[in-house]
């Protein structure tokens, strides 16, 4: 089945940066949509970065706009987040998801159909 696998995660400092991976298998990784979704402890999965198919069009969560760029090579099956400025608040773990079907308004966890197993990102003031 689909296998997707963060890497990346650790402890930074208020202000650092942080590059997250997402390393795709057993799919047709250039057909497919991708995310970045955070879940802070007690609450829901948030919506923060999604990625067309091609590369073109990224979105991104308000609360990041101007500090997280997501990116990925198709030729390596691999998404990218890149997390800059990162606040306290950004603490959470992080997800990467897939899916091959539209997405329209804001994304939420349950149009995608491929998850990973998630990334701990810790911000310290």
């Amino acid at each position: 089945q689909v296998q997707l696998v963060e890497s990346g995660g650790g402890l930074v400092q208020a202000g650092g940066s942080l590059r997250l991976s997402c390393a795709a298998s057993r799919l047709t990784f250039s057909m497919y949509i991708m995310a970045w979704f955070s879940q802070a402890p007690g609450k829901e999965h948030e919506f923060v970065a999604q990625i067309s198919p091609s590369g073109r069009s990224p979105t991104y969560a308000d609360s990041v706009k101007g500090r997280f760029t997501v990116s990925r090579d198709n030729g390596k099956n691999t998404v990218y987040l890149q997390m800059n400025s990162l606040k306290p608040e950004d603490t959470a773990v992080y997800y990467c998801a897939a899916t091959r079907f539209l997405v329209t308004g804001t994304p939420r966890r349950t149009d995608y159909n491929y998850w990973g197993q998630g990334t701990q990102v810790t911000v310290s003031s």
